[in-house]
């Protein structure tokens, strides 16, 4: 299944590789309708950090043409757009802002030359430049992490908002592959915040912040997925917990703890996006959420199952040592993707397993092929 899936996963790349990069999905008729026909900042990047490392000649150019096609469209400002449309010569942005599309591209550029040994990054210098100076200007300027409004970053029907644990990790990982000051001060703050202890910092900013969210109930050992001022996220966010493993955040005390917790909550396939769906009762609940009947509790963003999730969730596991448990589990995500004669279906329902969402997904293709490549190398 695991070799099958490989190959299914390379042939999809291929297949949705544009003569602009990566498309985030298969452009059915459907796909094309709902706009999943276009290079999205976050997709590509990902689709193109696989794809560099496949080897293949095609694959690679296309990596590099996902990049060029996100920074042709670059706002004056620096920021990467959400998702670019080359027919129509713009890029988009979101409705507030999609600061993960930036951070990705980011990491893109660099793991892209890496793999391919290229002057990619040389010849993007004054692009990069400007991308690392939009975002620097979205860090708080002394608790040295990203803030946002909510609904986005990739969970952009979600209610995250102020300083966001996914996009906080990333950020990290970003101070760390272009050595920017503060990494330190970042990767501490982080973890006062997201995991409220005993420790209250010298800055009353941040101490104030860190008082409200110590009211959170210890329900899991997971890191809460954002904190604003007096209200936090308790749903257990998946994804960015695991890049807080995958990109340095916690220590290995933590690390153990997240990952006992990520697996005491069995699913279909692996990959929930939440371990505790946010109720239409909770305070934070917003009317968007229902819009399409999309993000009710264990559906879409809010507790349904992604398979790109369980691409993160083996790298997790064998980059932990768990390397027995990580291929178990990457069988298992390769059993999500054959669904419906290898579908490579988007998200599936988190209570039954329903598949949902769109065919042809290509960053499961691409999550897939990293993760498989995890088990004996280092990704990120």
């Amino acid at each position: 299944m695991i070799e099958e899936c490989v190959q299914r996963s390379l042939d999809l790349l291929r297949e949705n590789l544009g003569p602009n990069g990566f498309l985030a999905a298969r452009p059915t008729d459907k796909a094309i309708a709902r706009g999943y026909d276009r290079v999205f900042g976050r997709d590509a990047a990902l689709c193109a950090i696989a794809a560099a490392r496949s080897g293949d000649p095609q694959l690679i150019r296309g990596a590099r043409r996902s990049i060029a096609a996100l920074a042709t469209h670059q706002a004056a400002n620096g920021q990467i757009p959400k998702f670019v449309e080359p027919e129509a010569g713009r890029g988009d942005f979101w409705y507030l802002g999609c600061i993960d599309a930036t951070l990705w591209w980011l990491i893109a550029v660099k793991l892209v030359d890496r793999a391919t040994g290229g002057r990619l990054e040389h010849r993007l210098q004054a692009r990069i430049g400007r991308a690392l100076v939009w975002i620097a200007c979205q860090e708080h300027p002394l608790i040295c992490l990203l803030q946002q409004n909510e609904a986005s970053d990739w969970a952009d029907i979600m209610p995250r908002s102020g300083f966001v644990l996914y996009t906080n990790a990333l950020w990290l990982y970003v101070k760390k592959l272009y050595r920017l000051p503060g990494t330190t001060t970042t990767r501490q703050h982080a973890n006062w915040l997201f995991i409220p202890g005993s420790h209250l910092p010298d800055y009353r900013r941040l101490r104030l912040l860190i008082h409200y969210a110590k009211r959170a109930p210890s329900k899991t050992d997971l890191y809460l997925s954002f904190v604003n001022l007096s209200f936090w996220g308790e749903e257990g966010d998946v994804l960015g917990n695991l890049l807080a493993l995958l990109f340095g955040l916690a220590d290995e005390h933590r690390r153990r703890r997240v990952l006992d917790t990520i697996a005491a909550h069995p699913s279909t396939y692996p990959g929930l996006s939440v371990l505790e769906p946010i109720q239409p009762t909770s305070r934070q609940w917003r009317p968007y959420m229902e819009r399409h009947r999309q993000n009710l509790p264990h559906r879409y963003h809010n507790g349904g199952l992604w398979p790109m999730i369980g691409g993160f969730w083996v790298l997790a596991l064998a980059a932990a040592g768990r390397k027995v448990v990580a291929r178990q589990e990457l069988a298992r995500v390769a059993q999500a993707n054959a669904v419906d004669d290898w579908r490579f279906t988007e998200w599936f329902e988190g209570t039954d397993g329903t598949p949902r969402g769109m065919a042809g997904q290509t960053w499961n293709a691409a999550l897939f092929l990293l993760a498989n490549e995890g088990l004996e190398k280092t990704i990120f």
